[in-house]
């Protein structure tokens, strides 16, 4: 009779439903996790510059890749070579960096009364703080200035590195100066000794305020370059968060490891998706048949895509809203199938 109140469902009958919402959560779970890992990985990319092509050891300049970052990995080829012109020293490598030191006085105390040492050293030692000054006075400021000097062009793979790019190449090779090159006026001050330029007038024993100039390069190699891509140029990003917006690393690098606060992107992202919708879709046929004692093909999936295409629209959103657009057509192809088939339907 009308109004009688249904008995409680039982157990054994709320099993079907619960089995069902729980099936259809781990298919949305497992859609908003993969989701959310692209989301991160785009996030912490973003901030170096953007997506990366990575190209690696196959890199050549295309109209294609134009402002795009790539990754290229190949040997340097130097060609312009840098020069050291005020001492007319030069090499075929990318790179060319000048030390100068000179011979001074140190204090060393420990705990006792100070004592004087003499040694090379890059930078000027003020002796005027000397506890005992006299006799153990450095000249002051340098002569001369240690200096790097970048090749005018180097090349990788066809494209040609911007400068800031080649400003920043690792790696040392000790370069032994040629005196033939020397200018007449320097020629007459230095001498060479164990591969270095000194104006001792004995090389073997240095005396205060002497000087020692050398050279090394660094060396033509393998690398791993992270850049963006203009014309037949692999610039910086100008608009990188990190305010770097490149990255050069020795030999052939991934680029998880240039970048080491990049998360890892979840692996086969498209199998993580379609099966996120096909255990959404047992999920919501289980509370189909509990529902409406059958389980209808197109409603089933459709309600999945619906979840499914809702909450990864909400987690693109504000990140890539491309891509929460493709989402949310999803989802309205979702609701246009479920408010379809649900008409079409009635319940037992």
């Amino acid at each position: 009779m009308s109004g009688e109140r249904k008995p409680p469902l039982s157990i054994r009958e709320m099993l079907l439903p619960a089995l069902g919402a729980i099936v259809l959560l781990i298919g949305v779970g497992v859609a908003a996790v993969t989701e959310k890992g692209h989301i991160d990985y785009r996030t912490q990319i973003q901030r170096h510059g953007g997506d990366v092509l990575d190209l690696g050891a196959n890199g050549r300049p295309d109209a294609d890749e134009q402002g795009y970052m790539v990754r290229v990995v190949g040997p340097l080829q130097v060609v312009e070579a840098p020069l050291d012109q005020q001492f007319n020293q030069q090499t075929n490598q990318p790179v060319l960096i000048r030390h100068v030191q000179m011979f001074q006085w140190h204090e060393v105390s420990y705990g006792g009364p100070p004592s004087y040492e003499l040694d090379w050293e890059d930078h000027p030692i003020d002796s005027s703080h000397f506890a005992h000054s006299e006799g153990h006075t450095n000249p002051g400021k340098f002569p001369l200035e240690g200096a790097q000097f970048d090749a005018g062009a180097v090349r990788l793979n066809d494209f040609v590195l911007d400068p800031a790019l080649v400003h920043t190449l690792v790696g040392s090779q000790p370069i032994t100066p040629d005196l033939r090159n020397l200018p007449s006026n320097l020629a007459a001050s230095f001498s060479l000794f164990n591969n270095s330029l000194v104006t001792s007038a004995v090389p073997s024993n240095p005396q205060a305020g002497d000087l020692r100039v050398s050279w090394e390069a660094v060396p033509i190699q393998d690398v791993t370059v992270v850049a963006k891509v203009s014309g037949n140029r692999l610039v910086p990003a100008s608009d990188a968060a990190d305010g770097v917006g490149f990255a050069v690393q020795s030999g052939d690098v991934p680029l998880a490891d240039i970048f080491s606060d990049l998360p890892v992107p979840p692996d086969y992202s498209w199998l993580r998706r379609l099966g996120s919708i096909l255990l959404a879709t047992l999920g919501t046929a289980l509370l189909l048949r509990w529902h409406y004692q059958r389980i209808d093909p197109i409603l089933a999936p459709a309600i999945a895509v619906l979840v499914i295409g809702a909450v990864d629209a909400v987690l693109w959103l504000g990140n890539d809203n491309a891509r929460a657009g493709w989402w949310f057509a999803l989802t309205l192809v979702g609701i246009a199938l479920t408010a379809w088939r649900v008409r079409a339907l009635k319940p037992s």
